[in-house]
């Protein structure tokens, strides 16, 4: 288990509304696309983050974390498992208070960067799933 019930509570109810979900464009059939509909249905702010920089759900895209001009509260990672360790350190470098792997996406050495650096972090889990649990 990467993510105590405790931490997952923290983080979807806790540590702020605005989330940077990487690996999120137009495309209907990709899991960001639907879970990010949940998040926003939640209260939350989602930040497309892919390198198309598309504007998705109503929501202006940016080709990266460091492109966005304003802080995030939460890193959503929709990318492979060897894509995600850089993700999780840019995030850490952005500022962000903590960072979601997805169902799937898992990198130990991640979590221990992320976690010593004093974020919050889930890993193979999904927010889609827990968030509808705690309300």
């Amino acid at each position: 288990m990467y993510g105590d019930e405790a931490t997952i509570r923290r983080i979807l109810t806790e540590l702020g509304d605005t989330w940077a979900v990487v690996g999120l464009s137009s495309n209907r059939n990709r899991a960001a696309y639907g879970v990010a509909q949940v998040l926003q249905r939640f209260g939350k702010r989602i930040v497309p983050v892919h390198p198309s920089a598309e504007t998705v759900h109503g929501e202006r895209g940016y080709a990266s974390l460091a492109d966005i001009p304003f802080g995030v509260d939460v890193v959503d990672v929709f990318v492979n498992s060897d894509l995600a360790g850089a993700v999780a350190d840019e995030a850490v470098v952005k500022g962000a208070r903590a960072v979601w792997f997805q169902l799937g996406v898992v990198d130990e050495a991640a979590h221990e960067r992320t976690r010593s650096a004093g974020l919050e972090m889930v890993m193979d889990r999904c927010p889609a799933i827990e968030i509808p649990r705690l309300n």
